[in-house]
């Protein structure tokens, strides 16, 4: 592979995986998983559902440790000390919730490991079968190269299959429409007859499928004016 065109192919092509994947475990870092605001003055939570208190959302809850209303399906993260809007569990990858605002980020992080994990594996078993002709014949040489590709093959099998099984639970919990939270707390999905395809695009945006991979664009949602009182 020396000598011919699929070096540096597949250099590119390995490289601009790495390029995303990096970006996407970037934007997961860094994205506000869906911080719920806390209020400027302190709340009275004696009339919650009432009209004059500017809480008018019979379906929100009161945390206690934040002090402040919270929206459906946000839960308080114990590491993050916060509220966080459709948490799903907090990562310790990412060192941040996987919640609202960047779950997207994160199921793009777990493809392009996934991606990267497979192509390896491809790479070190092509290695196997085709012997590189102008490669060094010597002992220590093929001994370290042999080192080498079974310690990668066996990091790639084992994180792609732990990566792989991650990602199939987060679109199964998409597509369900529940969280892992709420998975625990057997509270069923939160809108069964929603079509899946809507709720991928709420998690990945409403642009077109493919552009759903790129870690360039966020979800922009419309927080709740009323949560800040």
């Amino acid at each position: 592979m020396q000598n011919s065109l699929w070096g540096p192919i597949n250099v590119v092509a390995f490289n601009t995986v790495v390029f995303l994947l990096a970006m996407a475990h970037l934007k997961a870092v860094l994205s506000d998983p869906g911080t719920v605001p806390l209020p400027q003055t302190r709340l009275d939570f004696s009339d919650i559902h009432s009209v004059e208190t500017g809480c008018e959302h019979v379906d929100w809850t009161v945390c206690t440790r934040c002090e402040t209303y919270r929206p459906p399906r946000a839960h308080h993260c114990r590491i993050c000390q916060r509220c966080i809007r459709r948490m799903d569990h907090h990562c310790p990858w990412i060192n941040n919730c996987v919640g609202e605002r960047n779950q997207k980020y994160f199921i793009q992080f777990l493809i392009y490991v996934a991606i990267l994990a497979s192509y390896a594996i491809v790479l070190v078993v092509i290695s196997w079968i085709y012997e590189c002709k102008d490669c060094n014949e010597e002992l220590s040489v093929k001994q370290s190269k042999l080192l080498h590709c079974i310690i990668l093959l066996l990091e790639s099998v084992l994180f792609g299959m732990f990566v792989s099984a991650i990602l199939v639970e987060q679109i199964q919990a998409i597509v369900g429409d529940e969280t892992y939270i709420e998975q625990v707390q057997q509270t069923g999905p939160y809108r069964p007859h929603k079509p899946k395809l809507a709720l991928l695009s709420e998690v990945c945006g409403r642009q077109h499928p493919i552009m759903w991979l790129l870690p360039c664009t966020g979800v922009h949602r419309k927080l709740d004016a009323s949560l800040i009182l």
